[in-house]
């Protein structure tokens, strides 16, 4: 079979057919970029040039309340700031460090009216100048291009509310929770609506969603299907009525959510991640014939290729089954992996990974 572009080899995972291989993509932390080059990649080059893996592009919105981003303290260590989305946050400058959510502006319902009246849709959300650079040059490389949606149980606890106030929401206060949801979906509807009359096309929307830790998920299935399924099913019905796809991120242990996520519709799923419990050989026997599984390696074995590479053999084989797999770690590339592990690990995934 001749060499495919990204956007025909993904386009055939998603209709559960072979390609010439199966897709290859992943996300290495900066630490991991600044790695490679200390070990020979070049300066300038694009990772997934130099070891040619495919490009997935994001087309991203900005739906935040818009609150203005102060400096507060600074250090030679970390910066104590304000976010756009009211959040009182501590970075770290040691490279790939976490942030420290310190505190948030929006943690009853009548702080989030204030905050939703100032979630306008402003064509000025949207980076123009950007896609007119951008788009051109990844339609003509043949990229996978993806609506950034901003929605859910993850993003609203992470990035606005906290975590145990939404937790508790869940519980006391639904109506709220639920708003919240509804008005973060609504905003990108409306802003990919936008994209889309103004002639820029994507190929599927993909969204963060975590819903689960390790060996566990943060609700029910009940809580799921009264306060947010019916979200993640308007999401997808929306992307197919524009042709395109629907594809879910959702870190943790799912395991127990699948028949329910799955029933909304969606595509595609990832990351697997198999150190909180995912077994993506099972939900690819279970869902395989509807479901592109991405991800399912487990990122904890890429620095021992001793570990890694019988790992990559035994699975690929049956993941990739008729299509419907795209390779990556089970969340992402830390910096604890060479250029020389991860040269392996492409390799190795190029020779199991090749449709005969």
């Amino acid at each position: 079979m001749s060499q495919m572009t990204t956007h025909e080899r993904v386009t055939r995972m998603f209709d559960h057919r072979e390609a010439d291989r199966i897709p290859v993509t992943d996300s290495p932390w900066q630490g991991t970029l600044a790695r490679w080059r200390r070990e020979g990649m070049p300066a300038a080059a694009d990772w997934r040039d130099y070891f040619g893996a495919d490009k997935f592009e994001t087309i991203g919105i900005n739906i935040t309340p818009n609150y203005p981003e102060r400096i507060l303290e600074e250090t030679d260590r970390y910066v104590i700031k304000t976010s756009p989305w009211g959040v009182t946050m501590k970075h770290f400058k040691e490279m790939d460090s976490t942030p420290e959510f310190i505190d948030f502006r929006v943690t009853t319902p009548e702080a989030w009216e204030e905050a939703k009246a100032r979630m306008t849709v402003d064509r000025n959300r949207i980076n123009w100048a950007r896609l007119a650079r951008d788009y051109p040059r990844w339609q003509a490389e043949g990229c996978w291009i993806q609506a950034g949606f901003w929605f859910g149980f993850d993003v609203t606890h992470s990035w606005m509310v906290g975590t145990e106030t939404l937790l508790i929401a869940l519980m006391e206060e639904p109506e709220w929770v639920t708003d919240m949801f509804d008005t973060y979906l609504n905003q990108c509807i409306a802003h990919f609506d936008l994209l889309w009359d103004a002639g820029y096309r994507f190929d599927c929307i993909t969204w963060p969603d975590d819903m689960g830790y390790k060996n566990t998920t943060f609700f029910s299935n009940a809580m799921y299907r009264a306060l947010l399924q019916p979200f993640h099913t308007k999401a997808v019905a929306w992307a197919h009525s524009k042709g395109v796809r629907a594809h879910l991120h959702s870190c943790g242990d799912i395991m127990r959510l699948l028949p329910d996520v799955v029933a909304t519709g969606i595509d595609a799923l990832n990351p697997l991640e198999v150190k909180a419990g995912m077994d993506a050989v099972q939900i690819k026997r279970t869902y395989g014939d509807r479901l592109v599984l991405h991800g399912g390696i487990n990122a904890v074995l890429w620095d021992r290729k001793e570990e890694i590479i019988p790992e990559i053999e035994r699975l690929i084989p049956i993941l990739k089954e008729n299509g419907g797999y795209i390779f990556s770690s089970d969340h992402s590339i830390p910096n604890s992996v060479s250029l020389e592990n991860f040269r392996e690990i492409l390799r190795t995934v190029q020779r199991v990974g090749v449709y005969d």
